[in-house]
């Protein structure tokens, strides 16, 4: 195992391959899981650094108490230091050692949500480095329910810190081949359990005595969150953030541009109201781009018609009236049509309801300017 003198050198000069892992959710229990678990496992108590799955995304994970092994997700994602991490836990016993407190609100909804995709802030306890919390007071920490990752977990007996595994700012990976796309080469590890069910990154929330702050829509909605624990309010940046040097973040997730491919992404708004009318708007925006543009990818919904002369490239996208299924593709559509060399990418807005939400926060982070 490396030692942790080597591990403060550039990891491109010491990691040649990355092991990648197949394993079976279904069967978790079964010899070949628990030994690629084991060794995964093994990794992290050492201070390596472990892809792995999630019913979100793909995460890419580091023993959350040890600040070497965490400067090690930061040095493979280009990730800066003011961009908080996510601490992932495997039951109460764990959390118990991550925060110093749990207001009952926040024990509310750990009973509603918990396992499942909500991110909640709450105070750290002295155990948690500065770095994983960008030196704020609060840390996020979630408990998966995806059963790879609750397994690594505790089979690692340590929280692991872990953002998604790519390059920071860009495409999420909901599939192992997508680490390896981006992180082939800089990090240890990574267990393929095929693509992830949610798609989109977990729902992130600040739980106080008094309220509750929104920072990034995903899976569990405002209108969940609100049936348990009453209102939530909507975290806004600062209007003058983007002339303001880097600081910690509030939050993971609420960076200006996020989630981005290559190409540029092009959002196309769509009036609220039937979906042949939403069709006609769509073909009429997909043709004036392509005008201006041989280099053009859509994502497609099922059955939606393009312009006879549209000669880009389109990425089946899923069902319109199924939020789910377009959460599940939106990232996979967004690096498959970066892969065919597509200068722009155009997506219709879903309507900002239900897991449309989540949707198009990740398409208008994405389409902002670097």
């Amino acid at each position: 195992m490396k030692n942790r003198e080597q591990r403060s050198r550039s990891l491109n000069s010491i990691i040649k391959t990355t092991l990648r892992l197949q394993v079976a959710a279904e069967s978790v229990n079964s010899p070949l899981t628990q030994q690629a678990i084991a060794q995964a496992a093994q990794l992290l108590r050492a201070g390596g650094t472990v892809a792995f799955p999630t019913e979100t995304v793909y995460g890419l994970g580091a023993n959350a108490f040890d600040a070497q092994a965490i400067a090690g997700i930061f040095l493979a994602k280009q990730r800066p230091s003011w961009d908080p991490l996510i601490v992932h836990v495997s039951g109460a016993a764990m959390l118990q050692k991550v925060v110093a407190s749990i207001s009952p609100r926040a024990q509310k909804l750990i009973d509603a949500f918990w396992p499942g995709p909500l991110t909640l802030l709450l105070p750290k306890s002295v155990a948690v480095p500065a770095e994983v919390t960008a030196g704020r007071a609060l840390v996020g920490v979630r408990f998966p329910a995806h059963p790879v990752a609750r397994a690594l977990i505790a089979a690692a007996g340590v929280p692991i810190a872990a953002p998604s595994a790519n390059r920071f700012g860009h495409t999420s990976p909901t599939t192992a081949q997508h680490v390896l796309d981006d992180l082939d080469g800089r990090i240890d590890l990574v267990i393929d359990n095929g693509p992830t069910q949610c798609g989109l990154e977990s729902t992130v929330i600040e739980v106080s005595d008094h309220s509750i702050t929104l920072y990034r829509p995903g899976a569990i909605s405002a209108a969940q969150i609100e049936s348990i624990a009453g209102a939530v309010s909507i975290y806004q940046p600062p209007a003058n953030r983007v002339h303001l040097p880097p600081e910690s973040l509030p939050s993971p997730g609420v960076g200006m541009r996020h989630y981005a491919p290559k190409a540029q992404v092009i959002p196309v708004a769509l009036t609220d109201g039937p979906e042949l009318a939403q069709q006609s708007e769509w073909v009429h925006a997909v043709e004036a781009y392509s005008a201006h543009s041989a280099c053009v990818g859509v994502l497609l919904p099922t059955g939606w018609p393009l312009p006879p002369a549209f000669s880009g490239v389109r990425y089946d996208w899923g069902n319109w009236r199924n939020d789910g299924e377009l959460a599940r593709a939106l990232f996979a559509g967004l690096r498959a049509l970066d892969n065919q060399g597509v200068e722009q990418i155009l997506c219709p807005l879903p309507s900002p309801a239900g897991m449309g939400v989540a949707i198009r926060d990740r398409i208008l982070k994405a389409s902002r300017p670097a």
